[in-house]
């Protein structure tokens, strides 16, 4: 993945908008649009303020990569998010009292999951 595709995932995920980004960075938004079509990537300065803005490291940007394993966590947390983005945003339009009912569902299901693979072993 290019330096623009990163940053568009992590904007999505984060519920940002080219144009947010552009400001908060001092570009115009019509670059980052330019930057994705292109392929290329911004000046070493810019990616670093984009980094920052966003809350990951320049090298996830530019590799889609991390050397710390907690970087790995979150790319694996953003890569859930966005495969149940749909789950989720139901599930969060439910009544309080109905989604504690599901997590309790949930909960019971991995329950008698774990219990017959412990039975099988």
């Amino acid at each position: 993945m290019a330096f623009w595709d990163n940053v568009a995932v992590e904007l999505d995920f984060l519920g940002m908008t080219n144009k947010f980004l552009a400001e908060k960075v001092g570009i115009a938004a019509s670059n980052i649009g330019k930057g994705i079509q292109k392929g290329s990537s911004p000046s070493a300065d810019t990616a670093v303020k984009i980094a920052k803005i966003l809350g990951v490291s320049v090298e996830y940007l530019v590799t889609g990569s991390n050397s710390s394993q907690a970087k790995c966590e979150d790319s694996n947390a953003i890569q859930k998010y966005h495969k149940h983005a749909n789950l989720i945003e139901e599930f969060e339009k439910l009544p309080e009292y109905e989604r504690e009912s599901i997590l309790v569902m949930i909960k019971m299901l991995n329950e008698k999951r774990e219990n017959s693979e412990a039975k099988r072993q």
